[in-house]
């Protein structure tokens, strides 16, 4: 058993803050309900005790943890002190843990592999002891190569758990550990929370609302709350000892530890029994604060420490080292041959070109001839939405997980936003390209020859750029919005309002009103779009006049422009060649010069990049501005 190396002691705590849920307008405008939360609580607990927080639901046991980790957004008055040095944001992050009530962890990756890729200043064989030694304590060995989503809900617990013991917290909080366990993992997680604290000697915390008897001997302290106030605060054994002294003794065979808890809870069954237990508990906490001070302190396993007996700031972890850290958790996960793992490699790698293997189905019968210029034209939107659409899709089924582990690692202050973006993108943009690169593969023989490799790589590169901006767009989308199906509709929307709009497509260019025609110039699809048609409508014959089918013959020129100039109606002539076609869609003005233009190859294509370069760029500001606690709480709780 480690001496008592650190004190974590609260004095005099109050905290204000919301008291009822609010709607989300509510809360933007801050029209909430708050109210006294914390009241008057202190509390010492030393390294290698366990102490535990009771109350009923609202009785303050979440918001005093909140409170020692900083959390918490509302005036907080009173002294939170380890080792008598003030607990700041940076102190805890560094020195200390919180295990939420939920805890989001990548799917795919096997226990031993979560733990491994968790940020912390160790690095390789010293790492991978530290892992195998915390899953042993955990009892988590046997189930070391087992993936996160087979775990039970006792093992999935204590793997929360052993990321939070991987970083060696001298204070490690948790929040109901044994939530709807059933009594012997109920047993076993508090033991090992016991027999953690002592081994590493680290002070642990946790909150409880139905403990059991035969985890009294694992509690070192007891701290009961009842609506933000103290009812007792001490040594477990000592507690009898006090109530016993104000006259409020348990009775024989009756757990302890759940018998004084109802007598702290708020009786609300009847109009009689609320009053009577409320003045009970107010006599409670009032013989607490004139008889309970003796008793706060407690018994403890070891000296009380000099002030600054240990460094406690140790310095922050190497960006690089967390990012190649989060980089290889990533690839590991994508990589695995596991169900997950096959899933987001599948999704990544083949969607697209399975996609563009269907169009393949459909177009592949495409010949020289006027008619298939309308189906050409069909070859150019199918694909520009499809690789927008599935870069939706692949995003708002495989970004949600690593988004809401990175709001919660990033409350520990493991990572920003910007490693966060970097090494997704890192594992993201490669998959898209090699994905899109065979796609192009697959329809672009329908529009033009592999002779000329660079226009197929620009085809390809096109459908990249776009795929990379859809899903940018849903990542800008799922910062702010939880629910993935509401964000890939919100998407899907915006894209085919500009797919309409500007792909000049569906609707000719030309027959835009002149504010629309202006709005186009803010939309990506506008400049992929045109870069195609030019690519493919002035492609080797097309550019010549071509028969409308074999049976009608429309290659005599001047047949058509006598045609057009008289004024007849010629159902089978009415596109000279492509860039007859062309110009009806994009030209506005009879004398516009549409291929120095709007059709521009080398502007169409640096543009539709930059659009995409534009995308990430924004979203790495975007995930540096802080956000209100009100969304932030909904990913990371």
């Amino acid at each position: 058993m480690i001496g008592s190396d650190y004190t974590l002691d609260l004095a005099n705590v109050f905290y204000s803050g919301q008291v009822e849920p609010g709607s989300c307008l509510q809360r933007v405008i801050g029209n909430i309900k708050t109210g006294i939360i914390l009241k008057d609580v202190s509390m010492t607990v030393h390294s290698g005790e366990v102490l535990a927080v009771l109350g009923s639901k609202g009785s303050g046991k979440k918001a005093l943890l909140d409170v020692i980790s900083r959390r918490v957004q509302g005036p907080v008055r009173g002294q939170i002190l380890l080792n008598n040095q003030p607990m700041t944001v940076c102190l805890f992050q560094q020195r200390c843990g919180y295990v939420t009530h939920k805890c989001d962890l990548i799917e795919g990756l096997t226990v031993e592999q979560t733990l491994y890729y968790t940020p912390t200043r160790l690095t390789g064989y010293l790492k991978k002891s530290k892992v195998k030694q915390v899953m042993a304590d955990l009892a988590l060995s046997q189930v070391s190569n087992r993936c996160i989503e087979n775990l039970t809900k006792s093992e999935y617990r204590r793997l929360m758990i052993g990321i939070q013991l991987i970083k060696d917290p001298v204070v490690l909080l948790l929040d109901e550990p044994t939530w709807d366990l059933d009594p012997l993992n109920t047993y076993l997680v508090v033991s090992i929370l016991s027999n953690a604290a002592k081994k590493y000697g680290s002070a642990v915390i946790l909150t409880m609302e139905k403990p059991r008897s035969d985890v009294f001997p694992f509690l070192d302290r007891v701290l009961y709350l009842c609506l933000g106030d103290t009812v007792y605060a001490g040594g477990t054994r000592q507690m009898l000892e006090y109530f016993d002294a104000i006259e409020f003794p348990c009775p024989q065979l009756e757990n302890p530890l759940m018998y004084y808890l109802c007598l702290s809870t708020v009786d609300r069954r009847s109009r009689e029994r609320f009053l009577e237990s409320n003045h009970q508990i107010a006599e409670l906490v009032e013989k607490f604060k004139i008889e309970g001070g003796g008793y706060r302190k407690g018994t403890t396993i070891g000296p009380t420490p000099p002030e600054y007996k240990i460094p406690l700031l140790l310095g922050k972890i190497g960006s690089c080292g967390v990012a190649w850290t989060v980089y290889m958790r990533l690839l590991a996960a994508t990589l695995s041959f596991k169900k997950s793992g096959l899933k987001q490699f599948g999704l990544r790698l083949f969607l697209v070109p399975l996609y563009f293997a269907i169009l393949w189905l459909f177009y592949n019968r495409m010949g020289l001839f006027q008619h298939t210029f309308a189906s050409r034209s069909g070859l150019i939107l199918n694909s520009l939405a499809g690789v927008y659409f599935l870069g939706v899709l692949n995003t708002a089924v495989l970004y949600p997980t690593y988004r809401t582990r990175y709001f919660q690692e990033s409350q520990e202050g493991l990572y920003g936003g910007t490693i966060f973006l970097i090494t997704y993108n890192l594992l993201s943009i490669p998959f898209s390209f090699i994905s899109c690169l065979g796609a192009g593969a697959i329809v672009y023989p329908l529009v033009g020859s592999f002779d000329n490799l660079l226009e197929y790589l620009f085809f390809s590169l096109i459908l990249w750029a776009c795929y990379i901006f859809a899903e940018q767009q849903t990542m800008a989308t799922l910062m702010i919005v939880k629910d993935h199906l509401l964000a890939a509709i919100f998407n899907i929307y915006i894209i085919c309002v500009c797919l309409t709009l500007s792909s000049g497509i569906l609707r000719s260019i030309k027959g835009l009103q002149d504010w629309l025609f202006y709005l186009t110039y803010a939309t990506q699809s506008r400049y992929a779009a045109a870069f195609l048609n030019r690519q493919v409508f002035l492609a080797g014959d097309l550019s010549k006049p071509l028969p409308f089918d074999q049976q009608h013959n429309c290659t005599n020129m001047n047949l058509i422009e006598s045609s057009l100039l008289n004024g007849i109606t010629n159902p089978y002539c009415r596109y000279a060649s492509g860039q007859s076609f062309l110009s009806e869609r994009y030209a506005r003005d009879p004398g516009d010069n549409i291929f120095n233009g709007i059709l521009d190859s080398d502007l169409n294509i640096g543009i539709t990049f930059a659009f995409t370069l534009g995308m990430i760029v924004f979203n790495l500001f975007l995930y540096l501005v802080p956000l209100p606690a009100f969304v932030k709480a909904k990913f990371r709780e």
